[in-house]
């Protein structure tokens, strides 16, 4: 059946009128053992209302265990037995929108300064108008790491356009990437 839910046209002008950007480079994501790193899944998370399926990735591999971390953090215990493994893919995006700063945010009515808490209104909505006009995915700034994250709409990305290019062999080690964070 047909999406057929209203949208902010303001929003979806203002959209539109950004370039659709190639992006193709190296990005970072952290798998649980046994997960398929390139599959995507419909969150209810930051960029995704859980419409549509989502590859969370990260310009940086320390950005994309710090936005793990955090996911796992949430448990009331964090889980010492969960498996999970770092992946370096490679991204051939045709149209993806780059938010890629705090400005560019708050032109959408995106609270900056809260932008780390966990409050998704603004950014799913801004993420649903994408996907709608046909983006492939999009970058956008780590709320969890000074790096930019690239959230890429699966369903999008031509065949071929993710492939791992190396997984590492060791699974992460969250107790020692805690401790080199302190540092």
């Amino acid at each position: 059946m047909a999406d057929r839910r209203a949208r902010d046209l303001a929003l979806l002008d203002a959209i539109d009128a950004f370039k659709r950007e190639p992006f193709a480079q190296p990005v970072w994501r952290v798998a649980r053992e046994g997960r398929e790193p390139m599959l995507g899944a419909a969150t209810s998370s930051r960029w995704c209302d859980g419409a549509f399926d989502v590859i969370y990735t990260s310009l940086e591999r320390d950005g994309a265990l710090a936005e793990i971390h955090a996911l796992l953090s949430l448990q009331p215990v964090f889980p010492s037995k969960l498996r999970a493994f770092v992946h370096k893919l490679a991204i051939d995006a045709r149209a993806t929108l780059r938010l890629a700063d705090p400005p560019t945010l708050a032109k959408f009515g995106v609270d900056v300064e809260r932008y780390r808490e966990r409050d998704y209104a603004k950014t799913q909505a801004i993420a649903d108008a994408a996907y709608f006009l046909g983006f492939d995915g999009l970058i956008a700034p780590s709320a969890r790491w000074d790096c930019l994250n690239a959230v890429l709409f699966t369903d999008r990305i031509a065949p071929g356009g993710i492939a791992i290019v190396e997984t590492e062999a060791q699974a992460v080690d969250w107790d020692a990437w805690r401790r080199a964070r302190k540092r």
